[in-house]
């Protein structure tokens, strides 16, 4: 926007887009390099309308920081508040977010609040299921994703975490491997043993034998031999098939 045009109210087109869609007019203002109050002024303008496209835009100030970090925070949480006052047309934007952003500790936070248990399990299984087990310079959020899982039962985290073990990254292994020891599934010794012979982070080998042993989950007669080779120090697998520590 020009200098004179903020004492016209702004250009033609930009008064159009506002007709249209009420957010169009406070876009600009949700950015790093607007003035503070002219921030907050938009966050609360567009938590007042309540709609799917306030919140599309409420949605960008969780894009950047700025200093200092307690009105960094305080306007995240403004936004974030904004962004429940829509509801449930709030959900079509912050999955949209989520798909691109490379954090989502919001999104996942609104989602929390927004949705059921079982529906919030179902929506982080849907954003997993965008992600590979291949090398991807920015992982944060696949991380994130499985960390929360780890938090959480639903019949089908097994199914869909069970391949991120063989994952390239380690801590995306290691939250798969926290994710399903938390579903309580003694189905799961088996893929948990098997990889157990090529697992080189001592981190994840640890873990499985940490949460086999404490389950007593029995692995099947074909992995016992390869999992009592990559098992950790001060761990073997007994002749009913049980990881024990002697």
């Amino acid at each position: 926007m020009g200098f004179l045009d903020r004492f016209r109210g702004g250009s033609k087109a930009q008064k159009e887009r506002a007709k249209v869609n009420p957010a169009a007019k406070w876009a600009d203002r949700i950015d790093r390099r607007a003035q503070n109050y002219d921030r907050q002024e938009a966050i609360q303008a567009l938590a007042d309308l309540e709609s799917a496209e306030a919140v599309e835009t409420l949605l960008r100030r969780f894009t950047f920081q700025i200093d200092p970090s307690i009105t960094d925070q305080e306007e995240k949480d403004a936004a974030f508040r904004g962004i429940l006052r829509a509801g449930e047309p709030a959900i079509l934007p912050v999955r949209a977010f989520a798909a691109k952003a490379e954090s989502l500790a919001w999104p996942m936070k609104v989602m929390e609040q927004l949705l059921n248990e079982t529906e919030f399990v179902e929506e982080l299984l849907r954003w997993l299921s965008q992600w590979d087990t291949e090398y991807a310079k920015f992982i944060d959020a696949k991380v994130q994703i499985l960390a929360t899982l780890a938090e959480h039962k639903h019949p089908a985290i097994c199914e869909h975490v069970e391949r991120f073990l063989e994952d390239v990254n380690e801590p995306a292994r290691f939250h798969a491997v926290c994710a399903l020891l938390a579903q309580d599934v003694p189905e799961s010794a088996n893929a948990l043993a098997g990889v157990l012979p090529e697992e080189e982070s001592m981190r994840v080998r640890s873990r499985i034998a940490e949460g086999l042993a404490t389950r007593a989950w029995p692995v099947a007669a074909e992995k016992r031999e390869g999992a009592r080779r990559g098992l950790p120090p001060g761990y073997t697998v007994d002749a009913s098939g049980r990881i024990v520590k002697p």
